[in-house]
């Protein structure tokens, strides 16, 4: 920090804040003598707080905030409180030192500055005990001491700070009981508790004051009672008591809030009904109180929350039916009312929830049929109804739910009649479960058009015939297709399929019967076929056979034989170059719409020398054996491939807005990418490398992650693609490799130990972060906070220029949490990088207690 304090002696108010600072703060900034005002904050300043700033004792202000201090809060800093000494911060109103990286223990000297109004020690690295002479500081009208490593109990006399409205105290490891006098603090608006190791009762006067807008003690060992005052409490806005032992009837001890946004109460030991008086909440965006001892009926009134975004009721003893005009809660998008005794049909106008992403009905005993009006659920992306009394025909409405992925669940019912060939248009699901109901018939084929499907389980039902041919039925295993009638198929445990099957004709219901008489005849089609095939592909003067291709020369699993290889010839005109819209080093990309309408990307590899051309081989067959083992929202999905002599490709989801890269490198581009867009980004691609890291089998490593292979849908959702360098992880072996990636993106260890480990991954994906928000590549930043990871880079110098710089706190505040990440996964010392699981779930708890 380059200022000359000698040369301004007389100055009054000193701001510099958002100044790009860097180096220490000056050591003779105490000759300001008459400064009042003093804002160094979100500077990248380092180093200690100099001891001469205890000679401005004229100071009301000082903020340090967002800082990179490395030192503790000396107490010299502060009046000795004996009165002899006239320095020290004597004057101070306010001392702001939220993330600054201080430590060590709170100097309890800090209350000899008897005028402070605002303490902010937020989000630092102090431990130890609360200084009990901080109950001194008479003024004091906000505490911040969360997010740090405190430990022991509240002081008692923290309630005599009678005008205190904001105490934060949560993220640390206070223990013991909460004092009641907290209950005589008649101003507070917000009290924060949560996640520390509490024990005994919460303070019963809570709301004395009738103030409380704020309240969460989540995350901690309370007993006993719902605090009295809660019930008559009208400003509360938000509240969060789950996961603790709270007792209590939540008919009794809870009323009408007129502000309440956001209650969670859930996972504790509630008991009582819901009244219809919580229908007066008008303003509830999320009632959750899951995981009690609640009973009676859903009230009615509970379609009165028009604001309601997330109703989660499971896990308690609810009984009676669904109130039918549940589908009046038109912004609902989460629905859990799972594991009750819930009893009737599911209501027709369920229908109406058109936002709905997540619907958990299960475990209860509702009976009837499954609506079809549910098929205008169009956003769904979980359905679970099983465990229930359930009948009649599968809806084959559902099929049109196609944002469905995580879960379709139907299982441990009564279901019957044939399953619906229209869930073949279920092409993202991930998980189907139809077991345990009395469906017959046969499994329709367009069930291989799944493609993202990673289990299936159809055990326990009247099915019969053959298995599709399709990649999750070669995988399948014998339990999820167990007791059926007739089914057969080459899955071990299964007969063979050499018998006589009924196909229902889709035209006019009649029925067909097709008899493969001997083996011998069937022998000898497969070898006619096989001779046609090899004749109408193989050139009449071929060159050198270079990889082994056996039976049909492509594979095209996803289309189910309808989409062939003329049909891309015909589509691309031969490949032509019209049709090509991207160029990388093993081949070209080609835009191609299929007869069917749909669009595909087909990636051709490139004809090359005869070394080239084996290795781009051996990157086709890498990415199709990596492709084929994975299933995510954020990974490319691969359609199918083409292995033969003239032609060899790979036929993708078709990414309408292109690369990562080249939407940063337009300006036009870049601007649409707002902030919340580039977030999102960046949680896309990590919640993506933590599946390939922590739930593949094993786990698979990218070895290529950076800004020209993350792709982005129309909606500017993240897909990670190019998986042709991606390497499993096998415990077992070295995983010795030679050197592979993008320049700019590879974990410096793997160019000289060329051993590849998921922390390669990790910092390519801690460039590719800071990248997203710088709109270019960090390039010489990285060189800078490499051997010194912990330095904290202004976030200022972060941001995209092209962007207005956020306004919003949140934002601001989720986009310091991202820098944080993103350097921390470009540490020297791969053990010190976290991991990608780790990174996902950081991003997705950021906003908790925002």
């Amino acid at each position: 920090m380059n200022f000359d304090c000698s040369s301004f002696p007389n100055l009054l108010r000193l701001d510099l804040k958002y100044n790009e600072l860097t180096g220490t703060i000056p050591l003779n900034i105490g000759i300001l003598s008459k400064l009042q005002f003093l804002d160094l904050s979100t500077n990248s300043l380092n180093g200690s707080l100099p001891l001469s700033i205890a000679n401005l004792t004229q100071v009301f202000e000082l903020d340090v905030s967002r800082n990179n201090l490395t030192c503790e809060l000396d107490r010299r800093l502060f009046p000795d409180g004996t009165g002899v000494t006239k320095t020290g911060l004597m004057s101070l109103k306010n001392l702001l030192l939220s993330q600054t990286g201080l430590g060590g223990l709170i100097p309890s000297e800090i209350a000899n500055s008897k005028n402070l109004v605002i303490l902010a020690l937020d989000g630092n690295h102090f431990f130890g005990r609360i200084p009990p002479s901080l109950g001194n500081l008479s003024q004091l009208q906000t505490l911040l001491l969360c997010e740090n490593q405190l430990s022991g109990q509240i002081p008692q006399n923290i309630g005599t700070l009678s005008k205190l409205t904001n105490l934060f105290l949560f993220k640390n490891r206070l223990s013991g009981l909460v004092p009641k006098e907290i209950g005589n603090l008649s101003s507070l608006t917000a009290l924060h508790l949560a996640e520390n190791n509490f024990s005994g009762q919460l303070p019963q006067q809570v709301c004395r004051g009738g103030k409380l807008v704020n309240f969460s003690a989540a995350f901690n060992n309370f007993v006993g009672p719902i605090p009295i005052t809660l019930r008559n409490c009208q400003s509360l806005f938000r509240v969060r008591l789950e996961h603790n032992r709270l007792t209590g009837r939540i008919d009794q001890d809870f009323g009408v809030y007129p502000n309440l946004r956001y209650i969670d109460l859930s996972y504790n030991r509630l008991q009582g009904e819901l009244l219809p008086n919580w229908g007066e909440c008008r303003n509830l965006s999320l009632l959750n109180i899951a995981g009690n001892m609640i009973g009676g009926k859903i009230p009615d009134e509970i379609v009165q929350l028009n604001q309601l975004r997330s109703l989660d009721l499971s896990s308690n003893q609810l009984s009676g039916a669904i109130p039918a005009n549940l589908g009046e809660l038109s912004q609902l998008s989460y629905l859990s009312l799972q594991d009750n005794k819930l009893s009737g049909q599911i209501p027709v106008g369920i229908g109406g929830l058109s936002n709905l992403e997540t619907l958990d009905l299960s475990t209860n005993m509702l009976t009837g049929p499954i609506p079809y009006q549910i098929g205008d659920c169009s956003k769904l992306r979980h359905l679970c109804l099983s465990k229930n009394l359930l009948n009649g025909m599968i809806p084959y409405q559902i099929g049109n739910l196609v944002h469905l992925q995580d879960l379709l669940d139907l299982s441990y019912n009564s279901l019957t009649g044939e399953i619906p060939a229209q869930l073949g248009k279920l092409t993202s699901l991930e998980k189907l479960n139809l077991s345990h109901n009395n469906l017959t018939g046969l499994i329709p084929a367009s069930l291989g058009d799944m493609v993202s499907l990673s289990s299936i389980n159809l055990s326990y039902n009247s099915l019969e015939g053959p298995l599709p041919d399709s990649n999750v039925f070669h995988s399948a295993s014998l339990e999820d297709l167990t007791n059926n009638r007739d089914l057969c198929g080459a899955i071990q445990g299964l007969q063979p399929c050499n018998a006589s099957y009924t196909k229902r004709d889709s035209q006019n219901g009649d029925k067909v019967v097709i008899v493969v008489v001997a083996s011998l005849v069937s022998t000898l089609f497969l070898v006619f076929v096989f001779v046609g095939i090899y004749v109408f592909f193989v050139p009449k003067k071929p060159r050198p056979q270079r990889i082994s291709t056996t039976g049909n020369p492509f594979s095209i699993w996803n289309y189910n034989g309808k989409v062939v290889y003329e049909d891309i010839l015909e589509a691309t005109k031969d490949f032509d170059d019209m049709y090509c819209i991207g160029v990388g080093s093993s081949g070209r990309v080609y835009k191609v719409e299929l007869p069917s309408g749909q669009v595909v990307a087909v990636k051709k590899l490139s004809s090359m020398t005869e070394d080239m051309e084996i290795e781009h081989m051996r990157s086709f067959k890498n990415e199709v054996a990596v492709l084929m083992e994975i299933r995510h929202r954020n990974i490319v999905k691969l359609y199918g491939f083409c292995s033969h002599e003239s032609h060899t490709f790979l036929v993708y989801e078709f990414m309408e807005r292109g690369s990562l890269a080249n939407i940063l490198s337009s300006d036009e581009g870049a601007k649409e990418l707002d902030w919340v867009k580039r977030v999102k980004v960046v949680k896309g691609v990590a919640h993506a490398l933590s599946y390939m890291h922590h739930d593949c089998t094993p786990p698979i490593i990218h070895r290529d992650i950076s800004s020209k292979n993350v792709l982005l849908s129309s909606e500017l959702g993240a897909h990670v693609a190019d998986f042709g360098t991606a390497r499993f992880l096998k415990p077992d072996l070295s995983n010795w490799t030679k050197i592979a990636g993008t320049y700019g993106y590879i974990a410096p260890e793997f160019a000289y130990t060329m051993v590849v480990t998921e922390k390669c991954d990790v910092f390519s994906f801690g460039v590719l972060a800071l990248e997203v928000m710088m709109g270019k590549h960090p390039g010489e930043l990285i060189c800078y906070v490499h051997s010194s990871v912990d330095q904290n880079i202004h976030l200022k110098d972060l941001l995209d220029p092209r962007l207005s710089l956020p306004t919003d706190q949140k934002m601001v505040d989720e986009l310091a949490f991202l820098e944080k990440l993103a350097l921390s996964c470009l540490h020297d010392n791969p053990q010190s990088r976290p991991s990608m699981q780790f990174v996902s779930q950081q991003l997705e708890m950021k906003s908790a207690y925002d």
